[in-house]
């Protein structure tokens, strides 16, 4: 392959003074010289619609196994918990909400901008239906595929070059090494991240019109007969999908650097050593370097330059307020003072090892994963030396090197690998992750032409072809295993959460996500083991304190609930969550005054809080401050339309105190909201049987019992119902039918003997 490249290159370098017979031999020695990786690659499946379709059903095959799973992790706030994927939402407020469906202006808002990738959620959960995640998954699937496909043909020309025939078509000079390259991209285990997790779609969208921006910029060359021409609407449209690319995810945007980058080394050639050494010296020759009187290339960075800034300045008014405030937890490096270049150039030599070795990978890396380096003694420094020696390694053998076509592509290589992980690097504004796999997902095109590159010079020095061979389909057939691997533990949050374990056993989030994940299966011990390890592991882990302290509640273990969530609101004054649950208990402990102090002070911190509201009341209720309790239920309606067990608590607190006239209004108001509630239907049914409003009781009464049919409460309420309506026989049908469901309700029983009675004195009148 390395051959083939310099072949390439070399012909590259003259095709100005060729004319149209100076094209054939170049193409015909690429060829030839691409043919060294014959024995990896056969011929058969060199055509373009053979190496697309193999690449293709190969990334199909490494993550199929997904098509059919759950919504995880991320995707729950992301999808199911966001507003503006449901029809109701107009489609504008996409422009102003983030990812995850807060307002941009809000201060808790993460500031990820990618109404684009929300619009596609929005057009899967409108064509399946509801949230299906079949066709989510499959979306992603499938999108992965045509990525890998596209990949043939930017590696067709970061490996092999731009030209074009007379008739504008782009010639697929190295098809060997770009199949290669693209097989290893599509086959790269650290995508799992972005295929399999729904999340991920951000991702794959940006890469998608990334992609497509590289190769638009490529077109603008398509039709030019002379050195320094362009097309400038491909270079306009090139932007315009640059800008499409960071509406999808914001890393997006970089492609307009890769852009510049390939124009200045493929289009201009410059030659950046020779450029430097003249400089150094003061060499006069140095107005004549081609770039520097290159009108056409000049223009095209000025167009990039400016389209660059001015999607930047829109982007950043558009977030409203400044960068986005994350937590130590987030991104522990970023908060601490000492030795902070060694972490986050740490971080980067984790990143690489994850393109390198794909093995170990989790879905969450923060939260004592990656224990800071806390002194420069410490032994881990030496993965970001060694990283550092590689790509300066790399980096002087691409600008140093006498060979002019290495020189590019171990530039473009590194070019593809750096720029766009640049905005995930901290280098420009702190990121809320400490690893993502996910941000990977671009910067490995360049990690595997990089590695294409390198089988390629062993290819060339050595005589055992066989042996590289295997090698590099022993590579392919193990990543695939590990797509395959890895896409079953993605279907579902407890192989996911589970699967961490091994990896980040420091990790107090994996054993926080797994305890919640037993804790919704309703497996409350083993829960609780995995909060309690989670808050071992951090101390200040406010959430897990929070939960755990919801489960001991349950429990009846009161005093330590109240313990862990004081704790936790200590260490987050804000945390409206933590003050409301701690006033649940402090009112199961009967402390009123502390339990309403709490709920105020969660309302405080959490204006729009329904569920807050709905616990206030409970609290008033207790306290037979009935006016009270009505206001904050009524405040939970109003924030939350849906809110049954407030409606139904204001109904119930009506009637018991004999207002059956409010009591009813407000009913009838509840369930014009919320139609197919049945313990609505039950409350008001008992309303109207208390007005003497029998058909219209009776109705709601078979409508609530039609809907439920095993509640033994409602058949023993519509047996009253005719019990007082004069109807015995049905009466005794439901008070029979109640027992039976509950044998052991003590006011069925009476109400049931009491009309047994009855029935007995009337037949003793009878005869």
């Amino acid at each position: 392959m390395n051959i083939c490249v310099l072949s390439f290159f070399l012909q590259f370098s003259n095709q100005h003074n060729a004319g149209a017979r100076g094209w054939q031999p170049a193409v015909c020695k690429m060829a030839e010289l691409d043919a060294d990786l014959d024995h990896i690659l056969p011929s058969s499946v060199l055509p373009p619609f053979w190496a697309k379709l193999v690449v293709g059903f190969v990334s199909l095959v490494c993550f199929a196994r997904s098509y059919d799973g759950d919504f995880v992790f991320d995707d729950s706030e992301a999808i199911v918990n966001n507003k503006d994927l449901r029809a109701e939402t107009p489609l504008g407020d996409l422009w102003h909400h983030d990812f995850w469906g807060s307002r941009l202006s809000s201060n808790t808002s993460h500031k990820s901008y990618r109404p684009l990738t929300v619009l596609t959620f929005r057009i899967n959960y409108c064509l399946s239906g509801g949230f299906h995640p079949m066709g989510f998954h499959v979306t992603n699937i499938l999108l992965h595929g045509g990525i890998s496909v596209l990949m043939l043909d930017v590696f067709s020309v970061l490996l092999g070059g731009l030209q074009y025939t007379s008739r504008g078509q782009r010639l697929n000079l190295a098809p060997r090494s770009s199949l290669l390259a693209a097989l290893l991209f599509a086959t790269h285990p650290v995508h799992t991240e972005c295929v399999a997790g729904v999340v991920g779609r951000a991702d794959l969208l940006g890469a998608l019109f990334f992609l497509l921006s590289f190769l638009g910029y490529c077109k603008a060359f398509r039709e030019s007969n002379k050195e320094g021409t362009h097309s400038t609407f491909w270079v306009l449209l090139s932007i315009l999908l640059g800008a499409v690319a960071m509406l999808c995810k914001e890393q997006g945007i970089t492609v307009l650097g890769l852009n510049a980058i390939f124009d200045i080394l493929v289009i201009g050639k410059l030659n950046v050593l020779e450029m430097v050494q003249k400089v150094l010296h003061k060499d006069k020759s140095l107005e004549n370097i081609r770039v520097l009187r290159n009108g056409g290339l000049i223009f095209r960075m000025t167009l990039l330059a400016s389209g660059g800034a001015g999607v930047l300045y829109v982007r950043w008014k558009i977030m409203g307020t400044g960068p986005p405030a994350f937590t130590e937890v987030d991104n522990p490096a970023s908060f601490e003072d000492s030795v902070l270049a060694i972490n986050y150039n740490y971080y980067y030599s984790l990143n690489a090892w994850l393109l390198l070795c794909p093995w170990w990978l989790c879905f969450d890396w923060s939260m004592g994963c990656i224990p800071l380096i806390k002194s420069a003694g410490d032994w881990r420094v030496t993965a970001p030396a060694a990283l550092w020696l590689c790509l300066i390694g790399l980096l002087c053998r691409a600008l140093c090197s006498a060979d002019r076509h290495r020189r590019r592509i171990l530039t473009l290589g590194l070019g593809f690998l750096i720029i766009p992980f640049l905005p995930a690097s901290n280098l420009f504004f702190r990121v809320g992750f400490v690893v993502a796999e996910r941000v990977l997902y671009l910067p490995s095109a360049g990690y595997c032409m990089l590695l294409t590159f390198g089988f390629g010079a062993l290819s060339k020095h050595t005589k055992k072809k066989k042996l590289i061979a295997a090698v590099v389909l022993g590579i392919l057939f193990i990543n695939v295993l590990r797509c395959v691997i890895r896409s079953g533990e993605w279907r579902n949050e407890e192989q996911l959460f589970r699967s961490a374990l091994s990896v980040c056993p420091l990790n107090a989030k994996v054993h926080y996500n797994v305890g919640k994940n037993l804790a919704d299966r309703g497996n409350q011990t083993a829960a609780i083991r995995y909060y309690r390890e989670a808050v071992r592991l951090n101390p200040k882990y406010v959430h897990a304190m929070n939960n755990l302290g919801n489960i001991l509640k349950e429990r009846n273990e009161l005093q330590e609930a109240e313990e862990l969530l004081s704790l936790a609101v200590r260490i987050q004054p804000d945390f409206a969550a933590a003050w409301m649950n701690l006033g649940i208990v402090q009112n199961s402990l009967k402390r009123f005054e502390a339990a309403e102090q709490s709920y105020r002070t969660a309302i405080k911190h959490r204006r729009k809080y329904p569920d807050c509201y709905y616990n206030l009341g409970r609290l008033y209720a207790d306290l037979n401050r009935h006016v009270d309790a009505l206001n904050a239920w009524r405040n939970a309606t109003v924030l939350k339309p849906e809110h049954s067990l407030a409606w139904n608590n204001m109904i119930i607190l009506l009637d018991n105190t004999g207002n059956l006239a409010q009591a009813e209004a407000v009913g009838r108001e509840a369930l014009e909201l919320i139609p197919n509630d049945h313990s609505l239907m039950f409350s008001l049914a008992n309303v109207l049987g208390k007005s003497q409003k029998y058909k219209e009781s009776e109705a709601l009464f078979l409508k609530a019992i039609k809907a439920h049919p095993n509640a033994a409460s409602y058949h023993g309420n519509l047996a009253v119902l005719y019990h007082r309506w004069g109807h015995l026989d049905l009466a005794k049908k439901h008070y029979e039918i109640s027992l039976q469901l509950d044998p052991t309700a003590s006011g069925t029983k009476e109400n049931y003997g009491l009309l047994r009675r009855r029935l007995e004195q009337m037949q003793k009148k009878d005869v």
